[in-house]
């Protein structure tokens, strides 16, 4: 937790400029890494430099905006300083906000200077395409700012109250991972925007408990099945005339008849041409619409349906020539279709049982896109690339697309584009590698590194090496034949001194998450959980982790278990993988725990309730114990609306089976926590006082579903270790 970061000097929000001349990115002080100075490498040169030191644009305290707090919390972001950048079109530019203003950096000048300075707080900064402007949410409306003349000027009014514009509401941020409400055209002449509407929301009232005080906050939280927000998609023209900025009146664009649906994506085909994805509130219709400003009409390009749901994804390319890529499940695995114009399926571009993570860039010139994927093994994501014009021609002629690797297979790779996709950078790691980034051409041939972080003497990790388990990885069966991916840490054989009658057996601990959308299981870079678990096997502990049914990038199929029976087949897997530990001569079978944090508190609260023979102890950490407790967006997609479903939802609530309780339990949670509210916690602590189980607690004032902050991690994992060191016999 503490400074240096053992993870070595590790940069984040890694982007090429527009130009491709420089790369930047942030990066953590030494004397503290959670407070962020923007760096940057230029190719040219081979010169690594300070942009700016966060500290000498702003000391003390950012008191953030409650807004931006939620908005932080939402993305998972942590820290002070320069959180995040952008870059201008022409790459001569940047733009950062910093303790709730917004700075503005030419190339080539001294300093950066302040274009924004109010004692409002500024959310959700953009640079318009073409670098004229800057745009930003302030007290619930759009703003827009001439860079040139410093003209500044209302897009939107209305916001206040109950009324948002251009911001992305509650589930949008936490659920959809959509951030903004907002939305410039290619040519800077229109914007779109959202005016969310949360009156019908249900307020609830939830307590913030501090170490000296107890705010009450009122709080819209679409629980499953009540009323989501009303929202509608506007539509405005920004002109300038003799150096003045002017806002035209709103045009509204047509979102069917049904109000109760979930704006999905926006994203802008051309000047003229504006496209949005319409999702029906059960989650299993998602449709991609077309609106011409020219003839102000909406079209329908795509209509996907699906009988459990449907995922969201970013995965929509238009090219030059008006036809565009989508990526869809529809044969049961993402992957990537090429459409013309009008919407129609002109080839698939990748294919079989493996799938496709996200697209990351089309080069023009050669007609390459790249991407990555889980072609090799789902442990593994990869930068992959394919001929889109070989493959407009292999539909003609029935012939199999070449799909070629450009990164190194026994690593975990994410890469950054530049916009023409002719370098890439990209950011390497595998279990016992930190992460290693370096440049790249589009032939996936490494340039030179940006930070090869070699653990070396000098690295903040060396110490520790020699201590360092190397885990091993497998497959065991599901009950239904699948085959499901583990990690297994096992300590170094060890011998007690004094304790000859001592057995060899080591207790374990079982991690896990369990839930959708994630994957423990992987090849990569474990950061500080995996440090945890580091410091677990040299006390003597076997660690293990397994990817159940339900899990990410394994196909649908394998994710649909969970339909409407959220808490049986993960359970069922985490049971078999228990079983495996069984088997191991090495494990003691009677002294085994389970912990886990969100969907993995409620898999170990679960585990606990529903197989109490299997675990000896658990921690869950701001677990979900009812989820009609849970918001609409998550919750609804997996189980159904509770209106219709009721039954489904006691039986996957942890009430119904709490009674059977063996093992020693410890429940962590935020105070303030904003996401799975510590209504979950204390309605499991009622009820199982009511039982008169016993049971341990640790709370943390004032903190929210992440559990920020240097002191308070250290203080949580000592917790979590201490807790298995008292109640598993190691």
């Amino acid at each position: 937790m503490q400074s240096p970061a053992l993870s070595g000097h590790s940069p984040k929000n890694i982007k090429l400029s527009p130009d491709g001349k420089r790369v930047t990115f942030t990066r953590g002080k030494e004397s503290d890494q959670n407070r962020y100075d923007l760096w940057e490498y230029h190719i040219a040169s081979g010169k690594t430099q300070l942009l700016f030191d966060s500290d000498d644009l702003h000391t003390g305290e950012e008191a953030l905006s409650d807004e931006e707090k939620a908005r932080r919390e939402r993305m998972r972001v942590y820290g002070s300083g320069i959180i995040d950048y952008q870059w201008s079109s022409d790459g001569n530019s940047l733009l950062f906000p910093l303790a709730g203003d917004v700075y503005y950096f030419q190339l080539g000048q001294q300093q950066a200077i302040k274009l924004v300075d109010t004692p409002e707080f500024e959310t959700d900064i953009k640079f318009s395409p073409k670098g004229n402007y800057i745009s930003f949410i302030r007290e619930q409306n759009l703003y827009a700012m001439d860079i040139e003349t410093k003209q500044e000027i209302a897009i939107t009014s209305q916001g206040g109250g109950d009324i948002k514009m251009g911001m992305a509401e509650f589930v949008a941020q936490e659920e959809m991972s959509r951030m903004t409400g907002y939305w410039w055209s290619p040519d800077e002449q229109h914007i779109a925007f959202t005016k969310v509407d949360e009156s019908s929301v249900l307020t609830i009232t939830r307590s913030e408990i501090y170490a000296d005080s107890i705010k009450m906050i009122e709080q819209k939280y679409p629980k499953a099945g009540t009323n989501n927000v009303n929202i509608e998609l506007g539509l405005k023209q920004i002109e300038k005339t003799n150096q003045q900025l002017t806002v035209g009146d709103t045009s509204w664009i047509e979102l069917g008849e049904n109000a109760d649906i979930y704006l999905a994506r926006v994203k802008w085909k051309n000047p003229s041409n504006l496209t949005y994805q319409v999702q029906s509130r059960n989650q299993q219709q998602l449709t991609l619409m077309n609106y011409s400003l020219a003839n102000e009409q909406t079209t329908v390009l795509i209509n996907e349906s699906s009988p459990t749901w449907l995922n969201l994804h970013d995965d929509l390319l238009f090219l030059e020539n008006g036809q565009f890529i989508w990526a869809s499940e529809k044969d049961g695995y993402k992957h990537l279709y090429l459409h013309d114009a009008s919407g129609e399926i002109i080839t698939q571009l990748t294919e079989g049982s493996w799938v496709v993570d996200r697209i990351r860039g089309f080069h023009q010139a050669s007609q390459m896109l790249f991407f990555e994927g889980r072609l090799d093994t789902p442990l593994e994501k990869h930068i992959y690339a394919l001929n889109v014009e070989t493959a407009r021609q292999s539909a003609k002629s029935a012939t199999k697309i070449s799909i070629k690797r450009l990164s190194e297979a026994g690593f975990y790779h994410d890469a950054s584009f530049s916009d023409d996709a002719s370098i890439f950078v990209n950011k390497r790691s595998n279990i016992n590698t930190p992460p290693q980034v370096a440049i790249y051409n589009k032939e996936g041939e490494m340039l030179e590194w940006l930070e090869q972080n070699e653990v070396n003497d000098d690295h903040p990790l060396k110490p520790y090496m020699q201590a360092w388990i190397k885990p091993s990885f497998g497959t065991i069966k599901a009950q239904d034949g699948t085959d499901l991916y583990y990690r297994l840490y096992t300590p170094r054989q060890r011998t007690d001194q004094g304790s000859e009658q001592k057995s060899d057996k080591r207790p374990a601990i079982v991690y896990l998450y369990g839930g959708p959308l994630a994957q423990m299981v992987t090849n990569q870079w474990a950061g500080k959980r995996g440090l945890l678990m580091q410091h677990w096997v040299n006390k003597g502990y076997v660690v293990f982790t397994l990817n159940n049914r339900g899990s990410n990038y394994r196909g649908k199929a394998f994710e649909d278990h969970l339909y409407q029976k959220m808490g049986f087949v993960e359970v069922d897997d985490q049971v078999a993988g228990v079983e495996f530990l069984h088997s191991l001569e090495y494990v003691d079978a009677n002294n085994i725990g389970v912990y886990g944090h969100s969907y993995g508190g409620y898999m170990a609260l679960m585990a606990m309730f529903k197989a109490p023979d299997y675990f000896a102890a658990g921690v869950a950490g701001a677990p979900v114990t009812d989820w009609r407790l849970y918001d609409t967006h998550y919750t609804e997609r997996y189980m159904g609306d509770p209106r219709e479903v009721d039954d489904a939802y006691t039986a996957s609530s942890v009430f119904p089976y709490a009674k059977n309780l063996k093992g020693d339990l410890l429940i962590y949670h935020g105070m303030a926590d904003d996401n799975v509210l510590f209504t979950h916690s204390t309605k499991l602590y009622k009820h199982l006082q009511d039982l008169a189980i016993p049971f341990h607690t640790m709370d943390y004032p004032g903190k929210k579903h992440s559990i920020r902050g240097t002191n308070t991690g250290i203080h949580l994992y000592h917790t979590i270790t201490n807790f298995f060191d008292t109640h598993l016999d190691n």
